[in-house]
This record gives C-alpha cells, sequence and structure tokens, in this order.
C-alpha cells in the first residue's frame, strides 16, 4: 500500500474525544480476530473482525479513498470507534496485506461503481444553470434588500431594542436569509447570537459590514471579477469544487503549519493553513462537518510538506485553495519556509500587520490571515494575555496554556492568525517540526 498515515491523522478524524479514547482502547490485538489490507486501481481499503458485546464480531471496513467507513456496529457516529482503532493498528503497521474477503469486497466493489456510475452522469446543462443562477441573484437580491432595511431599523431603534428583545429577532433574520440562499449572511446573523461581553461593539461592527455587503452586492456587477467574487463569497453562492479544480494550479511543495478546529452548534469546521515553500504563498484549505456523523479533512498533517498542484478559489484575497493532483507522497518538513519579505523584515509583527493591511485592503470582509511571528512569548496582564517580541499584540482565545507550557516562557516561533481585534496561536514552529497548539 501508499505511505501509511501517522496516529495523529487518524485521530483527527475522530469526531469527539470519547471516540479517541474509546478508539485507542481497541487498537490493542486481543478485540481483532482478523484484518487485512489491499491497494487496487479503485480503491485503498482495510477490513477488520472486532469483538463486540455480541456473539458475532463487527465487521468494519475503511476506503481510505473516500474516507469511507462502514461498521456493523449500532454506533451512529462516524467514524466509530471501530472503523477508528483498525486506522491505529494500520498506521503503526499491524495490518498486512491480505486478499479481500468477500464480505468487504462486495461492499467496495458497490461502491466503486456507484462512484463511477455518479461521474459519468454528470452532463451539465450549461442553458439551465445560467437560468438557475440568475433566478437565484434575484432571489438574494430581494433578500438583502430586507436586510438593508432591517439593519436601518435595528440602528434607528438603538441597540437596546436587541437587548431587550433577546436574540431571536437575529434568527428569525437569519432563516429568512437562508429562504433567500444566502447561507453566509445567515451565518453572520446566528454567529451575532453567541457573542459576550463587549457584545455591543461587536453587533455594530457587524451591522457595518452587512451594510457594506448588501451595497457591494447591489453594484457587483461593476466590481472587478476578483472583489465580485468576494461579495458572492460572503453571500454563500456555491463556487463547484470541479469549477475551482478547472482553475490554473499553483505547484509548490506545500507545508502544512497548522490547523484550527471550531464548532457551533451547526458545524464543524477545519482550517489547514499551507505555506508554499518555493513561492511563499499562503493558502487556506477548509472542511466541514455537519455532524459526529461526519469526519473533517485529516489529509493535510500539521509538519508534513507535499508537492501539489493548488488551485485557488476566485476571491480579491487568494487565500482559500482546494489542493488538487500531488506529486509524490508527503514527507516531513525539512526547514520551515518564509513569507516572502515586504516592507518589514519576515516575522515581525510589522510585517504581519502589513500582511493583514494587504489583506483587508483586498477583501474588507476578511477574518484572519496566516502569519509567521518570530520570537514572540506570552504575557500576561491581569485578565489579558499578549504575545511579546519586537512588538506587542492582544493573543486571543480561551485557553493559552497549551502556548504558555510550550513555550515555558522563552520566544518561540508561532504561526498565528491575525485578526481585526488580536492574534490566535495556531501553533509553534521549530527548525524541523510543528507542535499543534
Amino acid at each position: 500500500m501508499g505511505q501509511r498515515w501517522d496516529g495523529e491523522q487518524v485521530l483527527a478524524l475522530a469526531p469527539d474525544e470519547a471516540s479517541v479514547r474509546a478508539a485507542r482502547g481497541l487498537s490493542t490485538d486481543s478485540p481483532w480476530s482478523a484484518a487485512g489490507a489491499a491497494d487496487t486501481q479503485t480503491f485503498t481499503a482495510m477490513w477488520g473482525l472486532c469483538a463486540g458485546s455480541g456473539k458475532r464480531p463487527y465487521q468494519v471496513i475503511v476506503d481510505l479513498t473516500g474516507p469511507a467507513y462502514k461498521c456493523t456496529c449500532p454506533s451512529r457516529k462516524f467514524p466509530c470507534k471501530h472503523a477508528l482503532a483498525l486506522l491505529l493498528r494500520w498506521s503503526s503497521g499491524q495490518v498486512a496485506d491480505t486478499e479481500i474477503p468477500p464480505w468487504a469486497g462486495e461492499w467496495l466493489e458497490d461502491r466503486a461503481a456507484k462512484s463511477l456510475t455518479v461521474r459519468a452522469e454528470r452532463t451539465p446543462d450549461p442553458v439551465a444553470a445560467a437560468k438557475r443562477a440568475e433566478q437565484r441573484e434575484a432571489r438574494v437580491s430581494a433578500g438583502l434588500d430586507e436586510l438593508d432595511q432591517w439593519l436601518s431599523d435595528q440602528v434607528r431603534t438603538g441597540l437596546a431594542g436587541l437587548s431587550r428583545g433577546g436574540y431571536a429577532q437575529l434568527d428569525a433574520m437569519a432563516a429568512r436569509m437562508v429562504d433567500a440562499q444566502a447561507p453566509a449572511v445567515a451565518g453572520t446573523l446566528r454567529r451575532l447570537s453567541t457573542v459576550g461581553t463587549g457584545w455591543t461593539d461587536t453587533v455594530l461592527a457587524e451591522y457595518g459590514m452587512l451594510r457594506l455587503l448588501v451595497r457591494a452586492h447591489r453594484r457587483i456587477s461593476e466590481l472587478p471579477a476578483p472583489l465580485a467574487a468576494t461579495v458572492k463569497a460572503q453571500v454563500g453562492y456555491p463556487v463547484s469544487r470541479e469549477d475551482v479544480l478547472a482553475t490554473a494550479p499553483v505547484t509548490d511543495t506545500w507545508q502544512v503549519l497548522g490547523w484550527r478546529d471550531t464548532e457551533d452548534p451547526r458545524l464543524r469546521t477545519r482550517r489547514a493553513w499551507l505555506l508554499g515553500k518555493q513561492t511563499g504563498r499562503p493558502a487556506l484549505v477548509l472542511s466541514y462537518a455537519a455532524s459526529v456523523q461526519q469526519s473533517l479533512d485529516a489529509s493535510l498533517i500539521p509538519g508534513e510538506e507535499v508537492r501539489a498542484d493548488a488551485h485557488f478559489y476566485p476571491g480579491a484575497e487568494g487565500l482559500r485553495v482546494l489542493i488538487g493532483e500531488r506529486h509524490g507522497e508527503p514527507q516531513r518538513i525539512s526547514e520551515i519556509a518564509a513569507m516572502p519579505p515586504g516592507p518589514a523584515p519576515p516575522g515581525t509583527m510589522a510585517q504581519a500587520a502589513s500582511q493583514w493591511a494587504a489583506g483587508l485592503a483586498a477583501n474588507p470582509w476578511l477574518e484572519a490571515w496566516p502569519v509567521l511571528l518570530a520570537g514572540v512569548t506570552p504575557v500576561r496582564h491581569d485578565d489579558d494575555w499578549t504575545l511579546v517580541g519586537d512588538g506587542t499584540v492582544r493573543l486571543l482565545g480561551a485557553d493559552p496554556w497549551p502556548l504558555v507550557a510550550v513555550s515555558g516562557g522563552h520566544p518561540v516561533d508561532v504561526l498565528a492568525e491575525w485578526t481585526a481585534t488580536g492574534v490566535r496561536a495556531v501553533s509553534v514552529l521549530t527548525e524541523t517540526a510543528v507542535i499543534r497548539l
């Protein structure tokens, strides 16, 4: 088979911490009566029989080309603890290549056949697609006009009305934006209902950015193509994977310098930050999971680099990508690359601030920009934490202690997300390693 995953890559698939603990307990020899793996032209897979609570062992199958999972256990989590345990055993070399048993081969072949059928049936109709796009834009425009009036009413009556009436009105307007096919706007409104201390400043700022988005959408035909694409992305217009992969790639050795997972009641998100070794270009790979029955992308492991084609989504700041063809297996990072020098020396806070400013100038709705900060130390001031180096910047996040523990009070190099209110530390970088926080 191809290069085996490491344990961190496997556990990154887990839907929750309980699954991680259970999988580790099942990764020993005793529960498994059989296991094997195979690499064919249509799939790369493994299977096994794991003892459960009944007389018959659970039949576990993992197809890495998805990845996809099948297990006869009653768990509603995907991957379940048995699939994760099988992957852990495989990653540690405890699963050998063997002949595929009929009960596993039938599911694998059926899945491969369905995938080929779906691809063959995709025959796009450009006329129908243009009509759907026109209808969607009209629906979005009507919804954003209603949002504009709502925002005016909010400002006219004052934010005290939101405090008295609760967040139900935010949820109601978010539902209206879903009906108007503007899901990204709906997400912004829902996030406002979770703001805690200092909510008035945050809400007012977001209202202003939403108003700017409404006005930009009204003039979308007059905007430069990259900015128009950014406006559509902020509204929530879909961009197909096929269209992104059809763009000209940026081929580079992409270093995975960290990832950060976030979760809300509706969605789990993973933001994987990459840096081109030759181009010095940053890139963001996003993956989503709507429930514990879905897994986040774990194919890009912090501390590894891979020669690959990166296809950038349309947009003004040019940050989000899809990874296309890979030219070789991932390797451990031999030397951390540096972003191209700008007005200030690489790794300084002045350079980080200028990178953030450039990104924000291109996309006023930009949430975060990846920066490399050299020789910074986490320092506590009363109840706030800062990163101190050649300058000082506020450290965001409810739990600074992993960074404090890794640094030991000494300067370290950090990959961080620079935002309008401070920075979030993502990982600590050494010359040849990435330490996830």
